[in-house]
């Protein structure tokens, strides 16, 4: 696995002092995108949250996943949260050290009072020091948050920054790109009131002492609660490692209800899924991959966004169209871009792969964020990708009709057949996961290739049609 370290830099470290007025909480920021350009350390927020002890616990909660491997729990896991400010919320999210579980708190319009939302994206320091602060907050403690250095330590304060070296892999980046695809594939599947979605979360099973899984289980919902069931009925919702919602204790007692959502079932096979605790002005939602052995970064959603130069130019377009914005409208963009709207989704996915675009499912909708990485490294390093594009260099596909050949790199010959448009193949990669974690190698260098021939066909016509209006003229 490819791993560089990540320079995250502070002005100092976050901290939650005692005020006249209550309590100050400082969330320092690093470097981060803002309209105006890359800035250091960048002020999205300074006013008072209207439910401190709820904003406190979620962004416990998300703090927990960051220092949190749900597999291989010995190793090491400590990344900072990202902040983004969308001009009417703040959204702080996380990635799991394993890449598995995905942690978003959406801090809404409600939950913020006294102070205007900037926009931008940057890491947020959540210190262990502040973390024992944040946990000791009462429900009567008024709260005034800045999130970004004040005016006084900007133009104060110019000593030495806290600065870390934290470790990045790129099955990280991939992982944060291959969430808000498979998100945008969920619809809500089912909402439980305060009281049944607590009995249900503790009803669920903790991690043993060796923090083996309790693999993946299927609820269906009934009545106002859910249900176990044995098998992926229609309906049903997969449960992939139920001892993965764990983060969600820390805002259990406060949350108003509990939103499930998932994809259609279609097979047997474990499915990702999105718990949401909807909180008073705020929601936190946990996104679970299908197995807690398997983390997001493999699913492969990502991989035919990657591989059409159209989808690439396309995106280009769109992201000048982007401002920061909470809900994407998808319409909207195609309007202003001149491109339908199946090209303007195809490029908004182009973007989630680099990290410019995430999905809420809540609001069904992407929206507008710069991860503080480099995140390009997500279509770079990608294996698959590489490996589909080196056997395009090679010459190793071969088209006849329906059926495609490609010759590997160890000389074994694979059959790719085209189903009414869905690619399987012959290698063993398909006879394992069939298509469900996204084409493999061979298929991808089909659609690359096949991709291709289709434009060359389409440029020879309009040369053609070209010389003809010329000889005419």
């Amino acid at each position: 696995m490819t791993r560089s370290l990540q320079a995250v830099a502070y002005r100092q470290p976050s901290v939650l002092e005692s005020a006249v007025d209550g309590q100050r909480l400082g969330l320092e920021t690093s470097r981060g995108a803002t309209p105006s350009g890359v800035r250091d350390h960048p002020q999205f927020f300074a006013g008072f949250l209207t439910s401190p002890q709820v904003a406190a616990a979620g962004l416990l909660a998300v703090a927990d996943v960051a220092a949190t491997r749900y597999y291989q729990r010995q190793l090491p896991a400590s990344l900072d949260p990202v902040v983004t400010g969308n001009g009417d919320r703040l959204r702080f999210e996380s990635f799991s050290g394993c890449g598995g579980v995905y942690a978003r708190l959406d801090v809404l319009a409600p939950g913020l009072d006294g102070g205007e939302v900037g926009h931008g994206t940057t890491n947020v320091d959540v210190n262990n020091p502040l973390r024992d602060a944040l946990s000791r907050i009462g429900s009567a403690d008024p709260l005034h948050m800045r999130v970004g250095p004040d005016e006084l330590s900007v133009t104060t304060v110019d000593g030495p920054v806290v600065e870390r070296k934290v470790p990045l892999p790129d099955r990280w980046l991939r992982g944060f790109a291959e969430a808000q695809v498979i998100a945008a594939g969920f619809d809500l599947r089912a909402e439980l009131p305060a009281a049944e979605a607590v009995r249900f979360l503790r009803s669920l099973p903790r991690a043993t002492s060796r923090g083996a899984s309790a693999g993946a289980r299927w609820v269906v919902p009934a009545g106002q609660g859910l249900r176990p069931t044995t098998r992926a009925v229609p309906g049903a919702v997969c449960l992939p490692g139920p001892e993965r919602l764990v983060a969600l204790q820390r805002v259990l007692r406060h949350a108003t209800a509990l939103r499930v959502y998932g994809p259609a079932v279609t097979g047997a096979a474990p499915t990702a899924a999105a718990w949401e605790a909807v909180l008073p002005g705020m929601r936190l939602t946990l996104t679970l991959s299908p197995d807690a052995s398997r983390g997001f970064s493999g699913e492969g959603g990502v991989l035919d966004a990657l591989a059409t130069d159209e989808a690439a130019e396309d995106a280009e377009l769109i992201s000048v169209l982007l401002a920061w914005e909470p809900r994407i409208d998808v319409a909207d963009l195609a309007t202003a871009s001149g491109l339908t709207a199946e090209r303007v989704r195809a490029a908004l996915v182009r973007l989630g792969t680099s990290g410019r675009v995430g999905y809420d499912v809540a609001e069904a909708a992407y929206f507008h964020r710069e991860l503080p990485y480099d995140a390009e490294r997500v279509g770079r390093h990608n294996p698959r990708l590489r490996s589909a594009r080196a056997l395009v260099a090679a010459g190793a596909v071969a088209l006849e009709g329906a059926v495609a050949t490609v010759t590997a790199e160890d000389g074994h010959v694979h059959r790719v057949r085209d189903r009414a448009g869905e690619l399987s193949c012959s290698c063993l990669w398909w006879a394992k996961y069939r298509g469900g974690r996204g084409p493999c190698k061979h298929a991808l260098a089909v659609r690359m290739v096949r991709r291709g021939a289709a434009v060359d066909a389409v440029d020879a016509v309009e040369q053609m049609a070209a010389n003809v209006g010329g000889g005419e003229r």
